[in-house]
Order: C-alpha cells, then structure tokens, then sequence
C-alpha cells in the first residue's frame, strides 16, 4: 500500500506530505512495512513471479513423471 494518495483523519492532509505528528507516524510505518525481502516489488511482478515460479514446478513434476 502507498501513501500517496492517503488522507490524514486529524489533519484533513495528504499522508506523504508528513504535516501532523499522526501523518509522520502514519508515514514512518508505512515506510518500514514496504522494507521487507520483496517490498520493494509492485504487485504485477509479483504474480509474474509466481506464474514463473509455478511454471517451472509444472515442469519439473511433469519430467519426473
């Protein structure tokens, strides 16, 4: 989830722009959620890799067959 486009409930103000204690909370969280092994990666890339990852599953049981 970005926070672009998130509005603060106390302040009324885009999240991003970090006006309010509550929006700077809000963000830092935000910022330390999207750190893990594969945060960084957009949600497209990672149903490509599982489409990759199941393909090459397929195939591995299918030549042990």
């Amino acid at each position: 989830m970005t926070y672009d486009r998130l509005v603060c409930a106390n302040c009324a103000a885009p999240v991003a722009e970090g006006r309010c204690p509550v929006c700077r909370a809000s963000r830092a969280r935000l910022e330390q959620q999207g750190q893990g092994p594969l945060g960084g990666m957009n949600p497209m890339m990672l149903i490509i890799l599982l489409v990759v990852l199941l393909c090459a599953l397929a195939l591995l049981a299918h030549q042990a067959a």
